[in-house]
């Protein structure tokens, strides 16, 4: 969920500050072109791991709150990376830091590679993959900003986003047959990939001058120690991981109000909309995700579905939908409001989830329908929160703001992955409830996706309480 208001504010600040001239590419098409390849690689390696979670589950003899990790580690770093980027791309430049994100992420691809047959290692390496990833959507838009002619950077964040788009629905693909055909260590190899662009952006990207600033540390420790207790927490429910996060929580509100620079606005918490619209979002969006990280164990476990067929023939139909449906949403926002959008999303994406806990037992190709529909709600969801938080900010807090929204979002889709796995594994909803499945193996599935159905109702009352108006 990466949006542009952010960057091109905070480049426009920059130039304005530091007299930095507009620079521009000689060769927009060459240019677009590898601002596209980018993109496309760094939301690949989001989705590419999904559908190969059975398979590490199994290799390592692990439950799948331990296997979603794969996942989860990679989300947390990501998105903390991607506040911190966005922060200090001022004070260090675009340049040197594109340049280092890419060597990280390559790093952390190599050492996954080569330590593939030690799981904690593999969970290090996912880290260090998001902590470099996060540089790609947290940079490429200020590079357009600052680089790409005016006339020819509507074309580009098109360009970037449709690219964006189809990186998430090609990973399932992808990485159901590399793991299915070769192996799921060898999905490691693909980001190395990006380090073919190197050469461009350091012939093109000028060396800019840079801002005097400080970066939150403190704040960026106590924030991102007292997440990952709380994932913790999810995965294994003991009371000292919650303990631990509830006093690094408290220590971060205390300190960013009293930090000169803080790496969050204590002032966009007292405004009430704002707050509750990225509540929401979070809500949603890491329901959603959750759902998501628990199709392959469900096509797995209820249908004996390979790797290569839940990946290409389950979740790839529905992830490019979203195409579709995110134009339709935007069209539909500007017509009918977002609240009647936000619910139409939220009717598609419960009724997907209450059709399959129904008729799990049925087919798996029931799960390809109900995706498209899920996958179109998730759009109209997206597009909403968005507009949402946007009106209820000033211009001057937008940059802050939609980072924030940004940061929380991305952070919610790691902690619904690891909150699933949680669920899987300690098993307290596998029991029969619905009359309409007998299959001993969808009891589990069909219950959890009841509790999904709940969330997301609860999501929209929040919405609707506090945008009733709109």
């Amino acid at each position: 969920m990466i949006l542009v208001d952010k960057d091109v504010n905070n480049s426009k600040k920059f130039t304005e500050e530091v007299g930095l001239p507009n620079q521009t590419f000689k060769n927009v098409k060459k240019a677009l072109a590898w601002l596209s390849f980018l993109a496309f690689f760094s939301v690949l390696n989001e989705t590419v791991f999904n559908v190969a979670l059975p398979d590490i589950a199994k290799q390592f003899v692990v439950p799948p709150a331990v296997a979603n990790w794969v996942n989860t580690s990679f989300i947390l770093s990501f998105s903390i990376g991607s506040a911190i980027y966005g922060k200090i791309s001022d004070m260090y430049g675009i340049k040197k830091l594109l340049i280092i994100g890419l060597l990280t992420y390559s790093a952390g691809s190599l050492f996954g590679i080569l330590a593939y047959a030690y799981l904690p290692a593999i969970i290090a390496a996912r880290f260090i993959q998001g902590a470099g990833a996060s540089a790609v959507p947290a940079l490429i838009m200020v590079i357009i900003a600052r680089h790409v002619r005016s006339e020819d950077r509507g074309k580009a964040f098109g360009l970037v986003g449709s690219l964006v788009a189809v990186g998430e629905g090609m990973g399932p693909v992808i990485g159901g047959m590399i793991a299915h055909y070769v192996h799921w260590s060898f999905l490691f190899i693909i980001p190395m990939m990006t380090l073919v662009s190197i050469p461009f952006f350091l012939k093109v990207l000028p060396n800019e001058s840079v801002s005097k600033g400080q970066i939150d540390i403190l704040g960026v420790l106590l924030l991102s120690i007292g997440i990952v207790m709380f994932t913790l927490y999810t995965m294994q429910y003991n009371w000292i991981y919650i303990v631990i996060s509830v006093v690094l929580f408290v220590g971060f509100s205390l300190h960013i109000r009293r930090a000169k620079e803080p790496f969050i606005e204590p002032s966009l918490f007292r405004k009430r909309k704002f707050i509750i619209g990225v509540l929401t979002g979070c809500i949603l969006l890491g329901t959603v995700a959750g759902f998501i990280s628990m199709v392959p164990y469900m096509m797995r476990d209820v249908h004996q579905l390979t790797t290569v067929m839940i990946g290409s023939g389950i979740i790839f139909p529905g992830t490019m939908s979203v195409i579709v449906f995110g134009i339709i949403g935007g069209t539909l926002v500007d017509k009918r409001g977002n609240t009647f959008v936000l619910s139409l999303g939220l009717f598609l994406s419960i009724f997907s989830f209450l059709i399959i806990s129904l008729f799990l037992d049925e087919t798996p190709w029931l799960m390809t329908g109900m995706l498209i529909f899920t996958f179109g709600g998730l759009s109209f969801i997206k597009t909403v929160i968005s507009n949402s938080v946007a009106d209820s900010l000033e211009p001057e807090e937008a940059g802050a703001g939609m980072g924030m929204l940004n940061f929380a979002c991305f952070l919610s889709e790691g902690i619904g992955i690891a909150v699933v796995g949680g669920m899987l594994t300690k098993r307290t909803l596998d029991f029969p409830l619905l009359p309409t499945v007998e299959n001993a193996a969808s009891f589990l599935y069909s219950n959890v996706l009841l509790v999904f159905i709940i969330v997301m109702t609860i999501g929209w009352a929040l919405y609707t309480l506090a945008f009733r108006r709109k």
